[in-house]
């Protein structure tokens, strides 16, 4: 019997021929080839946290890659939940992409504009692959490397002709409450956190009101920056590979991802997919779930923890 964890090496390979990362050259070139259009769209997807009141959208309106649109992730969202931009039901991710231009033949690429070079690009990027879209890219470095290299920026709104999109859901790549809370005792899967090691020690606080720092019992911790080099892009694969060996990460086991709303926490599913591991689980509702709903015992801290 072949092992469940393996069912994805089809899927894997179809994905092979859309490299997760193309570089700010690349990108550029096809920009001057008139390439944005039915077969490439270019996506912003900058998010900041609200405490460094900083408009992602407005930034954009002002400044981004010529041809872009703007992903927003918490318009784009399950709005029947109090948790921060969970992942949306499938029809309405298909009318918000569809809205964008995006049909099934076109090439996703996305960026974002965070001075670490990519911060909520991959959120995104992980997303589409759950919905079924192995066929999107995150520019390597942001908007941060694009800038570097001697890009343009503009700020000429651009329109999209909606397209169809199809899509199906992956629940596989997604993991709940219950399932982390169950993982504690069968330690299924690795359980990584992109938070900063501050806050996963619980001696940092979080930016979000009535929530303490800490980790999910067993966890491991692995800053999402870690991953990065000082120019934004993401380490080479040996590198990675290495760095997960450190942190006593095994990429031949399933891993499931979290940090504080699961948007930084796709950057490791984005370096585990670019060290060959086939599929990364994201623990969507994060430590924002994760801290209201667990017993104090189950809030592990140096710091404050949690108290009935």
């Amino acid at each position: 019997m072949i092992c469940p964890f393996f069912h994805r090496a089809q899927r894997l390979a179809m994905a092979v021929q859309t490299k997760a990362l193309v570089s700010a050259r690349w990108l550029a070139d096809a920009i001057k080839g008139n390439g944005i259009g039915r077969n490439l769209r270019v996506l912003d997807a900058s998010w900041y946290l609200p405490k460094l009141l900083r408009n992602a959208k407005k930034d954009f309106k002002q400044r981004h890659i010529p041809g872009a649109l703007f992903f927003d992730i918490d318009h784009c969202s399950d709005r029947n939940t109090p948790l921060d931009h969970m992942l949306p039901p499938v029809r309405r991710l298909t009318e918000y992409v569809g809205e964008l231009g995006i049909d099934n033949n076109t090439h996703v690429v996305v960026y974002d504009a965070s001075e670490y070079g990519a911060f909520s690009a991959p959120r995104v990027w992980w997303m589409f692959r759950v919905f079924g879209h192995n066929s999107i890219s995150v520019l390597d470095g942001g908007l941060k490397k694009w800038l570097s290299e001697g890009n343009p920026v503009t700020d000429v709104k651009s329109k999209a002709e909606p397209k169809e999109f199809r899509a199906t859901q992956d629940r596989s790549w997604v993991k709940t409450y219950e399932d982390l809370l169950k993982n504690i005792d069968t330690k299924e899967f690795q359980v990584v956190d992109a938070r900063p090691a501050g806050r996963f020690r619980g001696i940092d606080p979080e930016p979000r009101d009535n929530t303490e720092p800490g980790h999910i019992p067993g966890s491991i911790s692995m800053p999402f920056t870690s991953f990065l080099a000082p120019s934004g892009e993401l380490l080479p694969p040996q590198e990675l590979k290495d760095l997960f060996g450190r942190a006593g990460v095994d990429l031949g086991r399933p891993i499931c991802v979290t940090c504080g709303s699961a948007v930084t926490a796709c950057h490791i599913a984005l370096a585990a997919h670019q060290c060959g591991h086939p599929g990364v689980s994201v623990y969507d509702g994060a430590w924002s779930e994760w801290y209201t709903r667990a017993s104090p015992e189950n809030v592990i801290s140096e710091g404050r923890g949690k108290h009935r």
